[in-house]
Protein backbone atom coordinates (compact mmCIF):
# COMPACT_ATOMS: atom_id res chain seq x y z
CA UNK A 1 0.00 0.00 0.00
CA UNK A 2 0.62 3.75 -0.27
CA UNK A 3 3.42 5.02 2.23
CA UNK A 4 2.95 8.74 2.86
CA UNK A 5 4.92 11.48 3.64
CA UNK A 6 4.85 15.06 3.55
CA UNK A 7 7.66 17.67 3.51
CA UNK A 8 9.25 20.61 1.44
CA UNK A 9 10.84 21.55 -1.65
CA UNK A 10 14.39 22.51 -0.43
CA UNK A 11 16.23 22.34 -4.13
CA UNK A 12 15.24 21.74 -7.84
CA UNK A 13 18.51 19.07 -8.95
CA UNK A 14 17.47 18.50 -12.71
CA UNK A 15 14.80 18.39 -15.18
CA UNK A 16 14.56 16.50 -18.47
CA UNK A 17 11.11 16.23 -20.38
CA UNK A 18 8.78 15.67 -18.58
CA UNK A 19 10.19 15.22 -14.80
CA UNK A 20 11.74 17.24 -12.08
CA UNK A 21 13.95 16.21 -9.89
CA UNK A 22 14.12 17.65 -6.23
CA UNK A 23 15.66 17.80 -3.01
CA UNK A 24 12.96 17.60 -0.07
CA UNK A 25 13.05 17.71 3.51
CA UNK A 26 10.58 15.64 5.20
CA UNK A 27 8.42 16.31 8.26
CA UNK A 28 10.69 14.73 10.80
CA UNK A 29 14.08 16.23 8.91
CA UNK A 30 15.08 13.63 6.67
CA UNK A 31 16.32 14.70 3.02
CA UNK A 32 15.25 12.70 0.50
CA UNK A 33 15.34 12.69 -3.40
CA UNK A 34 11.93 13.08 -5.17
CA UNK A 35 10.44 13.03 -8.58
CA UNK A 36 7.43 14.94 -9.88
CA UNK A 37 5.55 15.20 -12.99
CA UNK A 38 4.60 19.17 -14.03
CA UNK A 39 2.05 17.86 -16.63
CA UNK A 40 0.58 15.56 -13.43
CA UNK A 41 0.84 17.94 -10.35
CA UNK A 42 2.18 21.54 -11.06
CA UNK A 43 6.09 22.23 -11.04
CA UNK A 44 7.48 22.23 -7.50
CA UNK A 45 9.49 25.52 -6.41
CA UNK A 46 11.95 25.44 -3.72
CA UNK A 47 9.87 26.43 -0.42
CA UNK A 48 6.19 24.63 -1.75
CA UNK A 49 5.13 21.48 0.54
CA UNK A 50 4.35 17.94 -0.98
CA UNK A 51 2.72 15.41 -0.16
CA UNK A 52 5.31 12.15 -1.08
CA UNK A 53 4.76 8.39 -1.66
CA UNK A 54 7.58 7.09 -0.33
CA UNK A 55 6.90 3.35 -0.97
CA UNK A 56 9.35 2.50 -3.66
CA UNK A 57 12.40 4.27 -1.97
CA UNK A 58 11.54 2.84 1.20
CA UNK A 59 12.14 -0.74 -0.52
CA UNK A 60 15.07 0.54 -2.33
CA UNK A 61 14.25 -0.13 -5.52
CA UNK A 62 17.14 1.02 -8.21
CA UNK A 63 14.36 1.75 -10.96
CA UNK A 64 11.82 3.47 -8.64
CA UNK A 65 14.08 4.31 -5.58
CA UNK A 66 12.33 8.19 -5.57
CA UNK A 67 9.98 9.56 -3.03
CA UNK A 68 7.58 10.54 -5.57
CA UNK A 69 5.34 13.49 -5.48
CA UNK A 70 1.41 13.02 -5.33
CA UNK A 71 0.36 17.00 -4.83
CA UNK A 72 1.45 20.35 -4.31
CA UNK A 73 -1.61 20.70 -1.81
CA UNK A 74 -0.96 24.92 -1.60
CA UNK A 75 -0.16 25.64 -4.90
CA UNK A 76 -2.10 23.34 -7.34
CA UNK A 77 -1.94 23.56 -10.87
CA UNK A 78 -4.74 25.38 -12.86
CA UNK A 79 -7.17 23.45 -15.07
CA UNK A 80 -6.20 22.51 -18.21
CA UNK A 81 -7.53 25.32 -20.94
CA UNK A 82 -9.71 22.91 -22.77
CA UNK A 83 -13.30 22.19 -21.92
CA UNK A 84 -13.85 19.38 -19.99
CA UNK A 85 -17.32 18.43 -20.00
CA UNK A 86 -17.16 17.06 -23.79
CA UNK A 87 -14.67 14.77 -25.26
CA UNK A 88 -13.28 17.81 -27.30
CA UNK A 89 -10.43 17.02 -25.26
CA UNK A 90 -10.50 13.41 -25.16
CA UNK A 91 -11.75 10.96 -22.86
CA UNK A 92 -9.00 7.90 -22.95
CA UNK A 93 -8.04 7.68 -19.38
CA UNK A 94 -4.74 6.29 -18.17
CA UNK A 95 -3.88 4.73 -14.41
CA UNK A 96 -7.90 4.02 -14.02
CA UNK A 97 -9.85 4.79 -11.22
CA UNK A 98 -6.16 5.70 -9.45
CA UNK A 99 -6.29 8.82 -7.68
CA UNK A 100 -3.55 10.40 -10.45
CA UNK A 101 -5.76 9.05 -13.33
CA UNK A 102 -5.02 11.79 -16.53
CA UNK A 103 -7.57 12.25 -19.20
CA UNK A 104 -5.89 12.29 -22.64
CA UNK A 105 -6.67 12.58 -26.08
CA UNK A 106 -6.44 9.44 -27.32
CA UNK A 107 -4.64 9.40 -31.01
CA UNK A 108 -7.70 7.89 -32.83
CA UNK A 109 -10.29 9.73 -31.09
CA UNK A 110 -13.11 11.44 -32.72
CA UNK A 111 -11.38 14.60 -31.72
CA UNK A 112 -7.93 13.64 -32.64
CA UNK A 113 -6.11 15.36 -35.67
CA UNK A 114 -5.14 11.88 -36.61
CA UNK A 115 -8.98 10.51 -36.67
CA UNK A 116 -8.93 10.45 -40.27
CA UNK A 117 -5.40 8.35 -40.56
CA UNK A 118 -6.79 5.77 -38.22
CA UNK A 119 -10.63 5.42 -38.62
CA UNK A 120 -10.41 2.51 -40.87
CA UNK A 121 -6.95 1.72 -41.00
CA UNK A 122 -6.17 -1.88 -40.69
CA UNK A 123 -3.32 -2.80 -41.45
CA UNK A 124 0.79 -2.32 -40.84
CA UNK A 125 2.26 -3.09 -44.20
CA UNK A 126 4.56 -4.86 -43.17
CA UNK A 127 6.43 -2.58 -40.79
CA UNK A 128 9.34 -4.68 -39.49
CA UNK A 129 8.92 -4.30 -35.39
CA UNK A 130 11.49 -5.37 -33.18
CA UNK A 131 10.40 -6.74 -29.73
CA UNK A 132 12.13 -6.16 -26.43
CA UNK A 133 12.04 -7.19 -23.07
CA UNK A 134 13.52 -4.41 -20.91
CA UNK A 135 13.40 -0.84 -21.49
CA UNK A 136 17.28 -0.77 -21.68
CA UNK A 137 17.06 -2.52 -25.17
CA UNK A 138 15.58 0.24 -26.75
CA UNK A 139 19.30 2.41 -27.19
CA UNK A 140 20.86 -0.29 -28.27
CA UNK A 141 17.97 -1.57 -30.91
CA UNK A 142 18.01 2.14 -32.05
CA UNK A 143 21.70 2.14 -32.58
CA UNK A 144 21.64 -0.87 -34.79
CA UNK A 145 19.10 0.47 -36.99
CA UNK A 146 21.51 3.64 -37.05
CA UNK A 147 24.12 1.91 -38.60
CA UNK A 148 22.54 1.03 -41.47
CA UNK A 149 19.93 3.31 -41.66
CA UNK A 150 20.57 6.69 -40.20
CA UNK A 151 17.60 8.65 -42.03
CA UNK A 152 15.40 5.70 -40.91
CA UNK A 153 11.66 6.88 -39.12
CA UNK A 154 11.98 5.12 -35.54
CA UNK A 155 8.51 4.90 -33.74
CA UNK A 156 8.86 3.71 -30.29
CA UNK A 157 5.83 1.55 -28.43
CA UNK A 158 5.67 2.36 -24.91
CA UNK A 159 4.10 -0.89 -23.24
CA UNK A 160 2.85 -0.22 -19.71
CA UNK A 161 4.93 -3.65 -18.03
CA UNK A 162 6.95 -1.17 -16.07
CA UNK A 163 6.55 2.83 -15.47
CA UNK A 164 3.29 4.20 -16.83
CA UNK A 165 5.01 7.99 -17.57
CA UNK A 166 6.92 7.81 -20.50
CA UNK A 167 8.28 11.15 -18.57
CA UNK A 168 9.78 8.91 -15.95
CA UNK A 169 12.73 7.53 -18.39
CA UNK A 170 15.86 9.87 -18.76
CA UNK A 171 16.66 7.57 -21.70
CA UNK A 172 13.54 8.44 -23.47
CA UNK A 173 14.58 12.02 -22.78
CA UNK A 174 18.18 11.44 -24.24
CA UNK A 175 16.95 9.36 -27.60
CA UNK A 176 13.64 12.14 -28.53
CA UNK A 177 16.20 13.36 -31.24
CA UNK A 178 16.71 9.95 -32.23
CA UNK A 179 12.74 9.16 -32.74
CA UNK A 180 10.02 10.02 -34.94
CA UNK A 181 7.70 9.87 -31.76
CA UNK A 182 6.41 7.89 -29.06
CA UNK A 183 3.16 5.97 -28.88
CA UNK A 184 2.05 5.32 -24.82
CA UNK A 185 -0.52 2.36 -24.72
CA UNK A 186 -2.49 0.78 -22.80
CA UNK A 187 -2.30 2.39 -19.19
CA UNK A 188 1.11 4.11 -19.97
CA UNK A 189 0.97 7.97 -20.34
CA UNK A 190 2.67 10.83 -21.71
CA UNK A 191 4.07 9.75 -24.64
CA UNK A 192 3.49 11.74 -28.21
CA UNK A 193 1.08 10.14 -28.97
CA UNK A 194 -1.68 7.85 -26.83
CA UNK A 195 -3.31 4.93 -28.10
CA UNK A 196 -6.06 2.68 -26.08
CA UNK A 197 -3.67 -0.92 -27.07
CA UNK A 198 -0.45 -1.84 -28.74
CA UNK A 199 -3.09 -2.24 -31.73
CA UNK A 200 -3.57 1.18 -32.04
CA UNK A 201 -0.47 2.19 -31.14
CA UNK A 202 0.86 0.28 -33.80
CA UNK A 203 -1.08 1.82 -36.29
CA UNK A 204 -0.27 5.22 -34.94
CA UNK A 205 3.22 4.43 -35.20
CA UNK A 206 2.53 3.35 -38.92
CA UNK A 207 -0.11 5.71 -40.30
CA UNK A 208 0.60 8.97 -38.40
CA UNK A 209 4.33 8.76 -37.36
CA UNK A 210 5.02 7.02 -40.50
CA UNK A 211 7.84 4.60 -38.99
CA UNK A 212 9.70 2.58 -41.14
CA UNK A 213 10.90 0.59 -38.30
CA UNK A 214 9.08 0.19 -34.91
CA UNK A 215 10.26 -0.81 -31.52
CA UNK A 216 7.89 -2.68 -29.13
CA UNK A 217 9.89 -2.33 -25.31
CA UNK A 218 7.82 -1.84 -21.76
CA UNK A 219 9.12 1.31 -19.74
CA UNK A 220 11.81 0.92 -16.88
CA UNK A 221 11.07 -1.01 -14.03
CA UNK A 222 9.88 -4.32 -15.23
CA UNK A 223 8.25 -6.65 -12.35
CA UNK A 224 9.64 -10.48 -12.17
CA UNK A 225 9.33 -12.49 -9.27
CA UNK A 226 11.70 -15.25 -10.39
CA UNK A 227 8.84 -17.85 -11.79
CA UNK A 228 8.56 -18.91 -14.55
CA UNK A 229 5.26 -16.61 -16.05
CA UNK A 230 5.51 -14.09 -13.21
CA UNK A 231 7.17 -11.21 -15.24
CA UNK A 232 5.81 -8.47 -17.08
CA UNK A 233 7.95 -9.16 -19.89
CA UNK A 234 5.78 -11.91 -21.19
CA UNK A 235 4.23 -9.20 -23.06
CA UNK A 236 6.70 -9.60 -25.64
CA UNK A 237 4.77 -12.96 -26.83
CA UNK A 238 1.57 -10.68 -26.96
CA UNK A 239 3.47 -8.15 -29.16
CA UNK A 240 4.66 -10.69 -31.48
CA UNK A 241 0.58 -11.70 -31.77
CA UNK A 242 -0.43 -8.13 -32.22
CA UNK A 243 2.23 -7.41 -35.10
CA UNK A 244 1.60 -10.05 -37.38
CA UNK A 245 -2.60 -9.49 -36.74
CA UNK A 246 -2.06 -6.81 -38.27
CA UNK A 247 0.26 -7.14 -40.99
CA UNK A 248 3.95 -6.27 -39.83
CA UNK A 249 7.08 -8.23 -39.33
CA UNK A 250 8.18 -9.43 -36.12
CA UNK A 251 11.70 -8.94 -35.22
CA UNK A 252 12.51 -10.77 -31.31
CA UNK A 253 15.53 -9.34 -29.66
CA UNK A 254 16.50 -11.86 -27.54
CA UNK A 255 17.95 -11.27 -23.86
CA UNK A 256 21.56 -13.18 -23.36
CA UNK A 257 23.81 -12.43 -20.81
CA UNK A 258 27.15 -13.85 -19.96
CA UNK A 259 27.28 -11.93 -16.78
CA UNK A 260 24.17 -12.04 -15.24
CA UNK A 261 24.50 -14.14 -11.65
CA UNK A 262 21.17 -15.26 -11.89
CA UNK A 263 21.01 -19.21 -13.35
CA UNK A 264 17.75 -18.22 -15.42
CA UNK A 265 18.82 -15.38 -17.29
CA UNK A 266 22.45 -16.92 -18.27
CA UNK A 267 22.81 -17.32 -21.86
CA UNK A 268 19.10 -16.88 -23.01
CA UNK A 269 17.01 -15.75 -20.24
CA UNK A 270 13.92 -17.61 -19.44
CA UNK A 271 12.04 -14.52 -20.40
CA UNK A 272 12.41 -14.77 -23.99
CA UNK A 273 12.36 -18.66 -23.86
CA UNK A 274 8.65 -18.39 -22.48
CA UNK A 275 7.38 -15.18 -24.61
CA UNK A 276 8.70 -16.29 -28.18
CA UNK A 277 8.69 -20.48 -26.72
CA UNK A 278 5.05 -20.00 -25.29
CA UNK A 279 3.21 -16.86 -25.74
CA UNK A 280 4.19 -16.37 -29.24
CA UNK A 281 1.61 -18.25 -31.26
CA UNK A 282 3.16 -16.51 -34.54
CA UNK A 283 6.26 -16.67 -36.24
CA UNK A 284 8.72 -14.14 -35.50
CA UNK A 285 12.56 -13.54 -36.85
CA UNK A 286 14.84 -14.07 -33.67
CA UNK A 287 18.33 -12.41 -33.99
CA UNK A 288 21.36 -13.76 -33.11
CA UNK A 289 24.53 -12.27 -33.21
CA UNK A 290 26.78 -13.69 -36.21
CA UNK A 291 29.42 -13.64 -33.48
CA UNK A 292 29.52 -14.65 -29.39
CA UNK A 293 32.27 -16.03 -27.21
CA UNK A 294 32.32 -19.96 -27.34
CA UNK A 295 31.30 -20.22 -23.36
CA UNK A 296 27.90 -18.15 -24.37
CA UNK A 297 27.21 -19.71 -27.62
CA UNK A 298 27.12 -23.19 -25.68
CA UNK A 299 25.05 -21.78 -23.24
CA UNK A 300 22.25 -20.25 -26.12
CA UNK A 301 22.83 -22.06 -28.82
CA UNK A 302 20.10 -25.18 -27.86
CA UNK A 303 17.73 -22.51 -26.02
CA UNK A 304 17.27 -20.82 -29.02
CA UNK A 305 17.63 -24.19 -31.28
CA UNK A 306 14.20 -24.96 -29.32
CA UNK A 307 12.58 -21.77 -30.52
CA UNK A 308 13.43 -22.41 -34.07
CA UNK A 309 10.85 -24.85 -34.03
CA UNK A 310 8.48 -22.21 -34.08
CA UNK A 311 10.05 -19.26 -35.56
CA UNK A 312 13.20 -18.01 -37.86
CA UNK A 313 16.00 -17.98 -36.39
CA UNK A 314 18.60 -15.26 -38.03
CA UNK A 315 22.34 -14.74 -37.54
CA UNK A 316 23.06 -10.79 -38.20
CA UNK A 317 27.21 -9.45 -38.97
CA UNK A 318 28.71 -7.74 -36.36
CA UNK A 319 30.91 -5.50 -37.61
CA UNK A 320 30.00 -1.82 -36.99
CA UNK A 321 28.04 -2.70 -33.99
CA UNK A 322 30.46 -1.81 -31.34
CA UNK A 323 31.13 1.28 -32.71
CA UNK A 324 27.61 2.10 -32.86
CA UNK A 325 26.96 1.32 -29.06
CA UNK A 326 29.67 2.91 -28.24
CA UNK A 327 28.42 6.13 -30.12
CA UNK A 328 24.64 5.73 -28.32
CA UNK A 329 23.61 9.33 -27.27
CA UNK A 330 22.28 8.19 -23.52
CA UNK A 331 24.50 5.53 -21.22
CA UNK A 332 23.97 1.62 -21.90
CA UNK A 333 22.96 -0.19 -19.08
CA UNK A 334 20.36 -3.15 -17.59
CA UNK A 335 20.78 -4.01 -14.45
CA UNK A 336 23.00 -1.94 -13.60
CA UNK A 337 25.39 -3.26 -16.06
CA UNK A 338 27.33 -1.15 -18.59
CA UNK A 339 28.33 -1.98 -22.64
CA UNK A 340 31.54 -3.87 -21.15
CA UNK A 341 30.43 -6.39 -18.71
CA UNK A 342 27.01 -7.00 -20.78
CA UNK A 343 28.10 -6.41 -24.35
CA UNK A 344 26.13 -9.89 -25.48
CA UNK A 345 23.13 -8.31 -24.27
CA UNK A 346 22.97 -4.86 -25.75
CA UNK A 347 25.47 -6.61 -28.87
CA UNK A 348 22.02 -8.95 -29.44
CA UNK A 349 19.78 -5.84 -29.08
CA UNK A 350 21.73 -3.96 -31.62
CA UNK A 351 21.67 -6.80 -34.04
CA UNK A 352 18.12 -6.98 -34.08
CA UNK A 353 17.77 -3.18 -34.98
CA UNK A 354 20.03 -3.82 -37.94
CA UNK A 355 17.91 -6.91 -38.80
CA UNK A 356 14.89 -4.70 -38.88
CA UNK A 357 16.19 -1.98 -40.66
CA UNK A 358 17.56 -4.17 -43.58
CA UNK A 359 13.55 -5.20 -43.76
CA UNK A 360 12.53 -1.47 -45.02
Amino acid sequence: MVRWRSGTVTAVRRSWHGAVELDVRQSDGTPVRALAYPELVGTPEPGDRVLLNVGALLMGLGTGGYALVVALPDRLPADPPRTVDTRDAGHLVKARYTPLQPILLGVDEEASPHRAALVDADDLGGLPVVTADLHSALPAIVAGIRADAPDARIGYLWTDGGALPAWFSRTLHGLRAELAGTVTVGQAFGGDLEATNLHSGLLAARHVLRADVAIVAQGPGNLGTGTRWGFSGVAVGEAVNAVAALGGRPVGSLRISGADPRDRHRGLSHHSVTAYGRVALAAADLVLPAELPAELAALVEPAVAALARRHRVVRVPVHGLDEALRASPVPLSTMGRGLAEEHAYFLAAAAAGRYAAGLR
